[in-house]
């Protein structure tokens, strides 16, 4: 029985990996896990947190490329900036909650509520902009906690799930010590 769960785990790691190379023109190997790199021609599409079962991927392109080198900048020097051209998505709500996010300085967090009052909007649509968010790091959702507490993070509120691991080790990386 336990060679039959192995096989299953072995079958499905493969198969995180197959579709890892299809969806993303790279991964980038990060102390969380990994992060994906989605492109389209001349903007990045989307960047995707993804659990340690994923292998790097050399990337498949110059922009990629590029993308990859400023994580890995970021990575190693917190108080690094992105200049990635991004594509244009979300609605204007959210680009305004995603714009007051990437106002907030390394080391420092607001929360939802603050964020709410910057925007003049409420801490759950502040919250739904999160999870929203195609382009965590260059956009620094993980600067956002709840009032009492770390908060959700990537729409998944799980306190103990590989998403909120994700937002204590980016904080901790950005000397952000109270969580």
């Amino acid at each position: 029985m336990r060679q039959v769960m192995t096989e299953a785990a072995e079958a499905r790691l493969t198969m995180q990996q197959e579709n890892a190379e299809r969806l993303f023109a790279a991964v980038v190997a990060a102390p969380f896990g990994a992060i994906g790199i989605r492109t389209e021609p001349g903007q990045i599409r989307e960047l995707v947190y993804l659990p340690p079962s994923f292998a790097a991927k050399v990337p498949d392109d110059p922009l990629s490329a590029d993308a990859a080198r400023q994580i890995e900048r970021y990575l190693a020097e917190p108080d690094f900036r992105f200049d990635l051209p991004l594509a244009r998505v979300g609605s204007a709500f959210q680009q305004r909650v995603w714009a007051a996010i990437a106002a907030i300085p390394r080391g420092d967090v607001l929360t939802y509520g603050e964020v709410a009052r910057l925007v003049r909007s409420a801490p759950r649509a502040v919250g739904q902009a999160c999870g929203a968010n195609w382009f965590p790091l260059v956009i620094p959702c993980h600067r956002v906690t709840a009032a009492g507490g770390l908060g959700g993070f990537s729409n998944h509120a799980d306190a103990s799930g590989f998403h909120i691991g994700v937002k204590r080790w980016l904080l901790r990386h950005e000397g952000v010590a109270a969580f």
